[in-house]
């Protein structure tokens, strides 16, 4: 019998946050949700993360918390980075703080295994997602057949490529980072899921969740600005993916993009 994961993007501030209680209720009561993963690097204020918000996020019934190139923005984030159910990409120097994957247990019972990567094209540097993700294959060999990737990258080009480089080797890869949702979702054909972002949850009144208005003076006039989050027009955007898991290859993926609005009512 499959299982069915979810997964969401980005998580952008308050909206993103307070938003994921009614939608994860509404996505429950049409879904048998089996493991949530879900990228909170942007969950605090728009940029980071905070101990107090990764509880938050975690008591949801989230079971593992990717991030990416925000991940050390908010320093007290340092006192809980050890937490196991918190990944930072897994191709930052050894020295860094915090793990970059991990195996995780699904409501039935079943050990999946996630990895989180960063991309290195207009991005910070960092070592190969390539090599990186080959060595974490070779050291989990055997222990989970659903596996999953979070690869956190600016350039569609690095991300398709990864797809194209794990296909058949895990059950599913994704792209966040960009903020926005893209509609290339399929199942490449040695039977992993792919999408090359799987967008955010926050505000879609803005740009990638930050107030229009400031964002516009900066282009417009290249004096700073302060980026706020922006509100309104709140949803949840991610993915679910259906997953042998008996063979670990994936079998669906469907799109999710869920407004606030249609949220199920408590």
């Amino acid at each position: 019998m499959a299982i069915t994961i979810l997964c969401i993007g980005d998580i952008v501030g308050r909206p993103g946050r307070d938003s994921l209680k009614p939608l994860l209720e509404t996505l429950r009561a049409e879904q048998e949700i089996d493991f949530i993963l879900a990228n909170g690097e942007n969950a605090a204020g728009g940029s980071g993360l905070t101990p107090k918000i990764l509880e938050e996020l975690l008591a949801l019934g989230i079971d593992v918390i990717t991030t990416g190139d925000h991940i050390y923005k908010n320093k007290e984030i340092l006192s809980c980075i050890g937490n196991e159910r918190l990944l930072r990409p897994c191709n930052y120097p050894p020295a860094a703080a915090g793990r970059g994957a991990g195996i995780f247990e699904s409501k039935q019972g079943l050990l999946i295994g996630a990895i989180n990567l960063a991309g290195r094209v207009f991005m910070d540097p960092s070592e190969s997602p390539f090599l990186a993700v080959d060595k974490w294959l070779e050291e989990i060999q055997g222990r989970a057949k659903v596996l999953l990737v979070d690869f956190h990258a600016e350039a569609t080009s690095e991300k398709i490529s990864m797809g194209w480089y794990l296909d058949g080797r895990v059950s599913a890869i994704f792209g966040t980072h960009t903020h926005v949702q893209t509609a290339d979702e399929k199942i490449l054909p040695l039977g992993t899921a792919y999408l090359t972002d799987l967008g955010m949850t926050g505000s879609q009144d803005g740009v990638i969740g930050r107030d229009k208005n400031a964002v516009l003076s900066r282009f417009t006039t290249g004096m700073p600005a302060r980026f706020e989050v922006c509100t309104g027009n709140v949803r949840l955007q991610g993915a679910l993916i259906k997953v042998d898991p008996d063979s670990g290859k994936a079998l669906a993926i469907e799109r999710v993009n869920l407004p606030l609005a249609e949220a199920k009512e408590s």
